[in-house]
């Protein structure tokens, strides 16, 4: 089995798609795929799919859709060498249902397998290495996850969850070209970032740095600025104090840049788009 839900949900068993069209046995398959090879409560399906106030036939209904995604996969499994039935693919265990891959390909796994070596490859000091890795990592999403399923109570957590691991991703992605000297070619990407996360402060950290090391010294000035003034009018809080000290930083530096070893802020300050609350603030060295 195939899995794809970093973007558009598409599964393939045998080569073939079981993603149902109808939204709520879409919404039963997208989940049950997200946690391939384990068991997802009824609980968390039924919540899924109604939220709070299921209707009294739930149960029911729900093993509906899960016969109609059987009907699916036992279409894709006819020609095959009948290994497996479409009740080996979608299991009835005690208290849930799982979705069984066969060992196939998850992009969720192999998302989270490149980016935990590109943090490893990172922490060691391997920056071509972390730059390569977290790259191929993110080529992995097409899209928002989950971007063609209306998303239940579950579904939105999960996509938020992701999202974030996404950024986190990009963050140490971009830091790893900023280490090997890659400041202009970053300057048009994080000019796209900083604009749809308008209070995210390493994106912006990270876009002052590259502006500054690519001659622009008062562009990464006004970056800060225009940040300051978005947080205090949205959040009614200051940047932080590892962004001050970069600014100060890029105040008095020469026309070479920041020195190497000076500190920049790595918090995001709204997390996932211009969200509320503030999370931890780390502070990381930033070579030049």
């Amino acid at each position: 089995m195939d899995i794809c839900v970093l973007g558009a949900l598409a599964v393939r068993e045998n080569g073939i798609s079981i993603t149902p069209t109808a939204p709520k046995p879409r919404q039963v398959l997208a989940l049950l795929a997200l946690h391939a090879d384990q068991v997802v409560p009824v609980s968390a399906l039924i919540e899924e799919l109604w939220g709070g106030l299921p209707p009294r036939s739930a149960r029911t209904t729900l093993q509906t859709y899960v016969l109609q995604l059987r009907s699916l996969i036992a279409a894709a499994l006819e020609g095959g060498d009948g290994s497996r039935t479409a009740k080996d693919v979608l299991v009835t265990l005690p208290g849930g249902y799982l979705l069984n891959s066969g060992g196939g390909t998850s992009d969720v796994r192999e998302f989270e397998r490149l980016s935990s070596m590109g943090y490893r490859a990172m922490d060691a000091g391997d920056h071509p290495g972390a730059a390569r890795l977290l790259r191929e990592a993110l080529a992995l999403w097409s899209g928002p996850a989950f971007a063609d399923v209306h998303g239940g109570v579950q579904l939105d957590m999960e996509a938020r969850r992701l999202e974030e691991t996404r950024l986190c991703a990009l963050d140490q992605r971009i830091e790893a070209d900023l280490r090997l000297g890659r400041h202009r070619e970053l300057v048009a990407e994080l000019t796209v970032l900083v604009s749809r996360y308008r209070t995210h402060e390493n994106l912006h950290g990270q876009f002052m740095l590259a502006l500054h090391r690519s001659g622009r010294r008062g562009e990464a000035l006004d970056v800060y600025q225009r940040l300051r003034t978005t947080l205090v009018r949205d959040l009614g809080i200051e940047p932080s104090a590892a962004l001050r000290r970069l600014q100060r930083s890029i105040l008095m530096a020469g026309p070479d840049g920041v020195a190497a070893g000076r500190v920049v802020g790595a918090g995001a300050t709204a997390g996932v788009g211009v969200g509320a609350g503030a999370t931890d603030v780390r502070e990381r060295l930033v070579r030049a």
